[in-house]
């Protein structure tokens, strides 16, 4: 693989494979909120208003990423948003052996999100675009996205419970 495809699929993988997992869970075969409202057991935290904004926030991040190039910047905002796919591909992987149904999203999860955050990382770091610190804190923060989204949840379950 040349160096230059290299870097264009680098730069513009994890906006396609954002783009492909959105299509998935909302399009075709579509059904991810509705799986999720029966996920969480709390409408409140996942309305259909959180679900596009939070979408285009990761694919417009993605875009920034791509556009920003191979600046220092760039690259740490793909690898952090790298790591956050791969988490979520692995959410999905675990919600769906949890809740004993198909999550819809698992599909891309586990065939680009999982392989695409390891791509990158070793990638980057190969072509010495990324230094090792910078790989740790950008895995640290992206993969902390289960966490976060899982406290954002409870903590929105119970303020609506509250009232």
């Amino acid at each position: 693989m040349s160096n230059m495809f290299l870097i264009k699929a680098l730069l513009w993988g994890p906006l396609a494979a954002a783009s492909l997992h959105i299509f998935e869970e909302f399009a075709w075969p579509g059904g991810f909120r509705q799986w999720y409202l029966k996920y969480r057991d709390n409408p409140e935290t996942v309305s259909r208003n959180f679900l596009i904004l939070i979408n285009a926030a990761l694919l417009l991040a993605l875009m920034v990423g791509a556009m920003a190039g191979r600046t220092e910047r760039g690259v740490a905002l793909l690898l952090t948003i790298s790591a956050l796919l791969f988490s979520n591909g692995c959410w999905h992987v675990w919600a769906s052996y949890k809740s004993h149904t198909y999550s819809p999203g698992t599909i891309t999860g586990i065939l680009l999100y999982l392989p695409l955050g390891i791509f990158e990382y070793v990638s980057w770091f190969r072509l010495q675009q990324a230094s090792a610190g910078t790989a740790v804190f950008a895995v640290l923060i992206g993969c902390s996205y289960p966490l976060w989204s899982a406290y954002y949840h409870k903590r929105r379950k119970a303020l609506t419970s509250a009232r």
